[in-house]
């Protein structure tokens, strides 16, 4: 198993070069990477741009990827692009669904408001609206509700945490409730199985001032009179609870953008509050762009962190 799983990141990542750069003798090596999408492909149909939420005159869609052949109810990975919430797009996560795919996970790849549409709380708002999405539909598209991880890069990280942690007490999924002919009507609270954060932030407040400012932040929060207040309320810290979902974090401690200490106060509040949780650390790494070898580490990491929490079971 573990074999196959090394050959099967060894196509994703001969995919991501292949769609970079493709050096002259590569075909030989993609012949195995065909083999395996064909086989993704026959057992795989794909449900993009369904809308699941409308705000600001703007209308926020994902892609379902749905295994054909599925015995029973599928676990489901709801996937949220990074770029610093003012750039990104679900398509650029499509490489990044191929392992789960491997796995007969169901997907669910949003896209969300970004800060040319709307600011802060907007991409929180909006991610939890896609989970409940997810629940409202479950029925439809064969989704298991106890078996739901989110994930993402960057501040897509920061949103999978966000979609897990942020209690409905907070506020934030009011534009999700469903309407019907007497007014608004509230949706029960989703539980997430688990998190898979990839450099996330999650402390914004911390990215908005002081040393840590970062550009893409402050624009995020804009001039808002009661900024302070949001970005805590958006900040990942603030929800940590010994009700915090099993959390699995990927981070490299030379990253320019979302300092490494991001990751480690996450875990010192989830070990605070006995939250079984994991920090992967590449040392050197920077903000993404892992090599091969780290890449497979990580994955092997995922593997490991999904199975011991018996989430999705294995091909």
């Amino acid at each position: 198993m573990l074999t196959k799983r090394r050959d099967i990141i060894a196509a994703f990542l001969l995919l991501i070069a292949a769609s970079i750069a493709l050096p002259p003798h590569a075909d030989a090596q993609l012949s195995g990477t065909r083999a395996f999408l064909a086989d993704i492909a026959n057992q795989y149909r794909i449900v993009p741009n369904v809308v699941y939420h409308e705000a600001n005159n703007h209308e926020n869609t994902l892609d379902l990827y749905l295994p054909t052949n599925a015995s029973g109810p599928t676990p489901v990975l709801l996937m949220i692009h990074g770029g610093g919430w003012v750039a990104g797009t679900k398509e650029g996560q499509s490489l990044r669904l191929l392992p789960y795919l491997e796995m007969g996970w169901a997907v669910v790849n949003v896209s969300y408001r970004l800060v040319q549409v709307s600011r802060a709380p907007a991409a929180v708002e909006d991610c939890l609206c896609a989970l409940q999405w997810i629940a409202q539909n479950a029925d439809q598209y064969n989704f298991d509700l106890s078996q739901i991880v989110t994930t993402g890069n960057s501040a897509g990280g920061h949103l999978a945490l966000t979609t897990g942690l942020v209690p409905q007490s907070a506020g934030l999924n009011n534009q999700c409730a469903q309407r019907n002919f007497s007014g608004p009507t509230a949706t029960p609270e989703v539980p997430v199985a688990a998190i898979i954060n990839w450099y996330g932030i999650t402390d914004v407040e911390d990215l908005t001032r002081g040393k840590n400012t970062k550009g893409y932040a402050v624009e995020w929060m804009g001039n808002l009179i009661n900024r302070r207040d949001i970005a805590r309320l958006v900040s990942p810290l603030s929800h940590i609870s010994a009700n915090t979902p099993p959390i699995l974090t990927i981070h490299g401690d030379a990253d320019p953008l979302v300092p490494y200490s991001q990751a480690t106060r996450l875990q010192t509040a989830l070990e605070g509050v006995g939250v079984q949780s994991t920090l992967h650390t590449v040392p050197g790494g920077g903000h993404g762009g892992f090599n091969t070898d780290e890449t497979i580490a990580i994955y092997e990491s995922i593997y490991r962190f999904l199975n011991q929490h018996g989430l999705g079971g294995s091909r």
